[in-house]
């Protein structure tokens, strides 16, 4: 193996710098973006998610943002900035990376979820539902 998975994070960490979660709890209520948990449902039956959080796992997240795709999730494509969180800031960093190749305005939480809930910032049931 040449390159480590913590390579790879590190990498696109340095094409989308993560924002920490006091910088991203700024942006809670900011109508130009959009919170997108990238987790699997399981996590967020399990942990809650960010409120108002777009719900996409990691797996289809390229696939809902492009309006070429079958997949396509027009919510993910509507002007708005994305910010990506997933459990530790891994997966979102790798995503945020791919999605910044794409052309999509994009960052990350640093630390993802289990940073944003150790600050104390506010956690939804994952009962309630998305913003629109």
């Amino acid at each position: 193996m040449d390159r480590s998975a913590a390579d790879l994070v590190a990498e696109a960490n340095a094409t989308v710098p993560p924002l920490s979660p006091a910088a991203a709890a700024d942006l809670l209520d900011d109508e130009s973006v959009r919170f997108v948990d990238i987790r699997e449902p399981q996590e967020w039956a399990r942990e809650g998610t960010i409120p108002g959080a777009y719900r996409a796992p990691r797996g289809m997240l390229e696939f809902w943002v492009d309006p070429a795709s079958p997949y396509y999730r027009p919510a993910l494509d509507d002007g708005r900035r994305l910010i990506l969180y997933c459990g530790s800031a891994w997966r979102s960093a790798l995503a945020a990376a791919s999605l910044h190749r794409m052309g999509v305005d994009v960052a990350h939480v640093a630390g993802g979820f289990s940073a944003w809930r150790a600050a104390g910032h506010p956690v939804a049931p994952y009962d309630e539902p998305p913003k629109a």
